[in-house]
Parts: structure tokens; C-alpha cells; sequence
């Protein structure tokens, strides 16, 4: 029986250790208010409040030897991670975790628009352009140098827009959001919220130590294409299409940064590396599959 730490119980997390407690290993896992506790501890979850935006919110916790899943987002502003940081303060030569799978963000390399047909692989250079990509290459700078100074082992994913059960963009069709032009629409990749979830676990297992895996289906489309398969698939009515100028006035400016970068992402280290066999390796089997999975 082993033991398993999971920072930021939310719905990859808790997925998480929905499987590793069904294999007999023991889980705590940490919840950012008492509130959300009463769930992950139906599940056999052992719940540790903690809030990682304020240093003294994030009370002594045991990781000693433990294999460590943070799949938590940084805060919403700012440049550098302060949740990845108050967490960072708990790591000690005496309170060190075995392995620590971090999950990132494709948002890392920018916009590789310019890159042609050229996919996205872990060799190609970061370049992030919006604070929340910044954020995102803090966290992975500081655990990286925790792992080099207290020497646990430290797998990265970078993960491109995970969609699935729960996950849909169901509320945001019924309020009417628009959508690029599928014509103007950057490319993006996606991945099903299951996949992801083995994903993590293989890592865990697999993943070798100062290794960053690109985690994605292998399926290029648009964000436009993506809210057209929901709105048809739950019989809604498809959503208005704007030009680049149109959206740039009427869009929220958090909205529309997400629509100005594009990448084509390559999955094939993530496949043959860790033992992948996506469920899902299209948006056409992935979202029947949202209607049918708790």
C-alpha cells in the first residue's frame, strides 16, 4: 500500500484518487476551504484544508516519501505562482516527497502560429505571452529547483484545454458566447479529462525524473469547431460567428487572449514514452463519452 499526496482536489484530483484509492493505496489530498471536504472524504479521501494563497493558511502537513501529484492552477494575477511558492516552503530535507508530477500548461510556448505545419514538441523553446502562461513557467522553475536542491524526482506535464464530463462549455452556449470564425479560428488541441486522469497516473509510474511530456489527443482544430460539436451534440443553437475585429471589440479581453495564440502540439513523446493508449483520440468519440461518465 502506497501513499499518495494530491495538491488541488478538483475534478482531475479527485479522479485521481478515486483510482489509486480503488487500487488500495492511501490518499490525503488538500481542499482550499472546510466546505469542500465533505465529498473527497465520502471517497476515502483524507482531506487537509489549506489555502495556498496566504502563507499562513497552509498548515504542517506530512509528505515524507510520498508520491506527490500538484495539479493545482496558480492564483489569478501576477507573474509568478505565490500558491506554487507557499507550497514550495512546506518542502524540507526532513518533509520531502519521493516523485512530484506537476501539471502545467501547453500555454507555455506561445503563440507558434508563425511555425507553418510544424508541431509543438517538448524541444521547442518556451515563449509564454499572457500572465497566466508566466505564472505557469514560475511554478515550473520553482519546483524544478526544489528538485535539483532537495533531490526528489519531478515529472512536468503540459497540458493542452482539457474538456469532458462537467466540463463542457454547456452554460456558456446557453448565455449566447460567440465564437471566432472558423475561417479566422487559431488551431488548439484538446484532451478528454479521463485520458488525462491515466495520464497523471503514468506518469507517476513512468515518467522519468526531468522529463516534460506534451499532453494532448493529437486532434488540430479550433475553439470555434469545439463549441459548434457541443452546441450540436445538446441540441443548442450554434453560436454566433464573429471576424477577428468583431471579437476584439465584443469579447472580454480574458476571452479573446485565449483565441489569439495557436499551436499545433505533438504527442508522440507522451504516447510512446509513457505507455499511452488514449480513450478518447478525437472530439468525436470524447464528447458521446461526456454524456455517459460521471
Amino acid at each position: 500500500m502506497a501513499a499518495f499526496t494530491i495538491i488541488g482536489c478538483g475534478d482531475i484530483g479527485f479522479r485521481v484518487a478515486r483510482e489509486l484509492i480503488a487500487a488500495g493505496n492511501n490518499v490525503q489530498a488538500t481542499i482550499h476551504f472546510e466546505e469542500g471536504t465533505k465529498v473527497p472524504e465520502s471517497a476515502g479521501i483524507k482531506t487537509i484544508v489549506a489555502n495556498f494563497d496566504y502563507r499562513d493558511d497552509v498548515h504542517d502537513f506530512d509528505m515524507a516519501g510520498q508520491q506527490l501529484f500538484y495539479l493545482m492552477p496558480p492564483q489569478g494575477g501576477g507573474l509568478s505562482d505565490y500558491r506554487m511558492f507557499n507550497f514550495c516552503r512546506k518542502l524540507t530535507a526532513e518533509n520531502c516527497p519521493a516523485k512530484i508530477v506537476y501539471m502545467s500548461t501547453s500555454g507555455v510556448y506561445g503563440d507558434c502560429g508563425d511555425c507553418g505545419d510544424d508541431q509543438v514538441t517538448e524541444d521547442t523553446p518556451v515563449n509564454p505571452q499572457t500572465s497566466r502562461a508566466k505564472r505557469r513557467i514560475s511554478a515550473e522553475s520553482q519546483l524544478q529547483a526544489k528538485a535539483e536542491k532537495l533531490g526528489f524526482e519531478l515529472v512536468i506535464l503540459r497540458v493542452t484545454g482539457i474538456y469532458g464530463p462537467g466540463r463542457l462549455p454547456i452554460s456558456q452556449l446557453k448565455k449566447g458566447h460567440e465564437v471566432l470564425r472558423p475561417e479566422d479560428a487559431p488551431v488548439t488541441n484538446r484532451i478528454h479529462s479521463l485520458d488525462l486522469v491515466q495520464i497523471c497516473l503514468a506518469a507517476m509510474v513512468t515518467g522519468e525524473d526531468g522529463e516534460i511530456y506534451n499532453v494532448c489527443d493529437g486532434e488540430q482544430s479550433s475553439m470555434s469547431h469545439y463549441f459548434m460539436a457541443v452546441a450540436t451534440m445538446y441540441e443548442l443553437p450554434q453560436p454566433v460567428q464573429l471576424t477577428w475585429a468583431e471579437a476584439e471589440k465584443q469579447m472580454n479581453p480574458l476571452t479573446f487572449s485565449f483565441l489569439q495564440e495557436s499551436r499545433r502540439m505533438s504527442n508522440r513523446k507522451m504516447i510512446e514514452k509513457l505507455g499511452i493508449e488514449l480513450r478518447y483520440p478525437t472530439l468525436e468519440m470524447g464528447l458521446p463519452a461526456c454524456r455517459m461518465v460521471s
